[in-house]
């Protein structure tokens, strides 16, 4: 197909239809937000922009797990630049709607209440990082944050949808803590050493006073 390679990846045009999803998600979103706080059409491009690099990074994957969950490129630090620019609201609105395509794009789906955990739960957490927008060393504190907020979304999960799974010598909580905290966390620090090398630190400030001015 035009959009999906032979293997069921994306092509460009794929991943440009991905990114153009995202964008009108997004102006939905805005236009339910607080008519006093709408999102502008900067705020929206700069995070369309952000959510797309997102969908490509996510498909390249360092490491997969069988059942689900990989070690990614730093997608994850692409959606919690949004709240790190824009706060909260902004944030947590486009990490669902960043939830809501991945869906779109790699489903999985045992159940309704199952999808709500899965996908514009745990990604809309990683809105967590605006929270943390103003604060000193906030990108950093922030990521940690908006990752853990998924982290807690995928142990309930795993708990809850996909408990008989565990082995038997370990229990649901102990045997999702170990699988889910092994993929996000293993990407986590490897996206914190690179965001405290000082040329990233300092671009990522000069994108960051971009997307705000």
């Amino acid at each position: 197909m035009f959009f999906i390679t032979e293997d069921g990846g994306l092509t460009t045009a794929g991943y440009v239809l991905s990114a153009v999803v995202v964008f009108a998600l997004l102006i939905v979103i805005s236009a339910l937000a607080n008519k006093n706080k709408r999102v502008s059409a900067k705020q929206l491009a700069f995070a369309a922009a952000a959510l797309a690099l997102a969908t490509v990074t996510s498909n390249i994957k360092l490491l997969h797990l069988p059942m689900g969950g990989s070690v990614t490129l730093f997608s994850m630090l692409f959606v919690t630049l949004i709240g790190y620019w824009y706060g909260p609201a902004v944030g947590l609105m486009a990490g669902a709607a960043y939830g809501l395509l991945q869906l779109i794009l790699e489903p999985y789906i045992v159940s309704l209440p199952q999808l709500l955990v899965d996908y514009p739960f745990a990604f809309g957490a990683l809105g967590l990082s605006g929270f943390f927008s103003e604060k000193k060393n906030g990108l950093v504190i922030g990521y940690l944050a908006a990752i853990t907020g998924r982290f807690f979304f995928a142990v309930l999960s795993g708990v809850i949808f996909f408990g008989m799974y565990a082995p038997e010598e370990m229990s649901p909580l102990a045997y999702s803590i170990a699988y889910n905290g092994g993929y996000i966390y293993a990407e986590g620090i490897l996206t914190v050493l690179i965001l405290m090398i000082p040329a990233v630190k300092s671009a990522l400030a000069a994108v960051k006073t971009q997307a705000k001015s």
